[in-house]
């Protein structure tokens, strides 16, 4: 298969040169790097004609203001059978391509969905790393083998160009499109894929501020998806999925507040379980990645975790009671690395 990737790009002067360098350094080629320089006012287009003779640049003189409408200008140059998206802040592993094309032996796959891991920075991209952990060891295998994968992540993700273009339309209507695309492809009863060994390292944001502005993203886009598709739960296997999702992110904060008021010996026994999960997952963590700093923060994961619950809850109120419908998008401050 003809293999093309695309890369949006806005004010990524400081991160675009090693994930265009990953994505050149494959263990098995590209036959396209399409990257879209979405208005930046940096360095970035600069850094981008530094790679010209190897990849082609789209360029948006003015901000389109969000990725989606970056990638449906990046999409019209794209002529590979196979379509991978990433992001500019992202690092895709030397055998990303090889590993995630393998799922396209089945012909009944159109899409799938790599494994991402948190760039390792401070505690608080290790407590990230953690969720990355939980999610995808636990959530993603699951949901994969019931045909129900709620995200294919817009970092690490895989799809069979043709059918891509002919049935998944850019809508610019909610904050995560590739939740959105996700939806559509399950609306379609078409087969998504999951692969572990698919790996990208993306940077995750390193300061609380923009960690909360980030999950105020994640789960706006959440709901706006939720409220756009919500056909998709007349199938039993999503509706089993949706309901563990929404009723850990609804109820189990209630229940916390309840047990810490009303019954502390039930708010310890329940902690101390979470704990003992998450203390696992980091150890498994700090094993298999050689990364000790996630044993190190397991117990500051759980109050991150308050913070995800009360984020959930604040995105269902102004998404779905007040039906805001924020569509600003916001990008997290990113580090010169080395």
């Amino acid at each position: 298969m003809k293999i093309s990737i695309l890369v949006p790009c806005h004010n990524e002067e400081k991160s675009i040169k090693r994930c265009l360098l990953s994505c050149l350094n494959q263990s098995k080629k590209a036959d396209q790097i399409v990257v879209v320089n979405d208005g930046s006012t940096d360095k970035s287009l600069e850094i981008l004609k530094k790679f010209k003779e190897k990849i082609t640049i789209v360029n948006i003189p003015v901000h389109t203001t969000r990725k989606s409408l970056a990638q449906a200008q990046g999409i019209k140059k794209i002529n590979g059978d196979l379509l991978i998206t990433t992001d500019a802040d992202t690092i895709l592993d030397r055998d990303f391509i090889k590993n995630i094309i393998e799922d396209f032996d089945d012909p009944k796959v159109v899409a799938s969905a790599g494994y991402v891991k948190s760039i390792q920075d401070n505690w608080l991209t290790a407590c990230r790393q953690i969720d990355y952990l939980i999610g995808q060891e636990i959530h993603r295998k699951a949901q994969s083998n019931i045909n129900a994968l709620y995200v294919i992540p817009g970092c690490a993700a895989a799809y069979r160009t043709k059918i891509f273009k002919k049935l998944i339309l850019f809508d610019h209507d909610t904050l995560a499109e590739d939740l959105d695309f996700t939806y559509k492809y399950h609306e379609q009863n078409l087969k998504i894929s999951y692969n572990k060994k698919a790996i990208v390292y993306t940077e995750d944001p390193a300061n609380l501020y923009d960690y909360v502005r980030q999950l105020r993203r994640w789960n706006a886009g959440n709901w706006q998806n939720l409220l756009k598709h919500y056909r998709v739960l007349d199938k039993p296997s999503h509706a089993l999925e949706h309901s563990l999702t929404y009723f850990e992110g609804l109820i189990f904060p209630l229940l916390i507040l309840i047990s810490l008021f009303i019954n502390i010996k039930a708010f310890l026994i329940f902690y101390l379980f979470n704990f003992i999960i998450v203390f696992g997952f980091a150890i498994f963590g700090a094993i298999r990645d050689k990364r000790l700093d996630l044993f190190v923060v397991a117990p500051i994961y759980l109050f991150i975790t308050l913070i995800h619950y009360f984020v959930f809850i604040e995105q269902f109120i102004f998404e779905i009671l007040l039906r805001k419908n924020n569509l600003i998008w916001f990008k997290p401050e990113r580090k010169a690395w080395i």
